[in-house]
């Protein structure tokens, strides 16, 4: 097993880890979205509260998707803080100006120098969302409130929608390098590929970062004018 170790903990080992799970949680991403986007049906809530009561029901499988989930993204999280440790290590001296061994995007590029940055924003936001939705540490509901009043009744809490806007947003833009540098990350570099790869990550941001944020701008500011 020591070749499987020398492997995983070599530097492409880690980008190709890195590549595999940023793709694990762009799915989970999708269908967390196509969740959520249950709550625009206008039928008072019932498609969004058959949805969420059918995901508690699994009284087993959703712990252990939850702690898949958490599993998932401490590795990310951690296989990005070791491999930005580890280009800073191999670049003793700054560089008057950062160079990137991917092709030239119209969007995509300038997130590549930002991803730790997004990265700490994006974690703050999932903290911000498991304090309130998960775990339920402010702005307490009454008993029994049913998941679409109580979706509601967070997302026009001030700092809940303001956190949110900029969070998904920040996502977005996160995902915008990041979906596309997975595929990069996992050897799919190709002239005849790259840029059809570069637009999809651009029309994946934009479902992503739109599609999240539109939640809290709709039901936190819209709708209760």
């Amino acid at each position: 097993m020591n070749w499987l170790r020398k492997v995983l903990t070599s530097s492409i080992g880690k980008k190709v880890q890195m590549g595999i799970s940023g793709l694990l949680l762009c799915g989970f991403l999708v269908a967390h979205l196509g969740g959520n986007l249950l709550l625009y049906v206008p039928d008072g809530g019932k498609a969004y509260n058959e949805y969420a009561h059918a995901l508690h029901a699994r009284k087993l499988l959703l712990p252990a998707a939850e702690i898949g989930l958490l599993v998932l993204f401490a590795w990310h999280l951690l296989l990005a803080v070791t491999t930005n440790r580890e280009n800073a290590d191999a670049r003793p001296t700054d560089y008057s100006m950062k160079r990137s061994k991917q092709e030239p995007g119209p969007i995509a590029q300038p997130a590549s120098s930002v991803m730790m940055t997004t990265g700490v924003v994006v974690l703050l936001f999932v903290l911000l969302h498991l304090a309130d939705f998960r775990f339920e540490l402010r702005n307490h509901g009454s008993a029994g409130e049913e998941p679409f009043a109580k979706a509601v009744r967070l997302l026009q809490d001030p700092i809940t929608c303001v956190g949110y806007i900029i969070g998904t947003l920040v996502l977005g833009y996160h995902v915008l390098h990041g979906f596309q540098s997975a595929f990069q990350s996992l050897g799919l570099n190709h002239p005849k590929y790259t840029p059809c790869i570069q637009k999809l990550s651009v029309v994946f941001a934009i479902i992503v970062g739109a599609g999240f944020a539109s939640l809290p701008l709709w039901f936190g500011m819209i709708s209760r004018h």
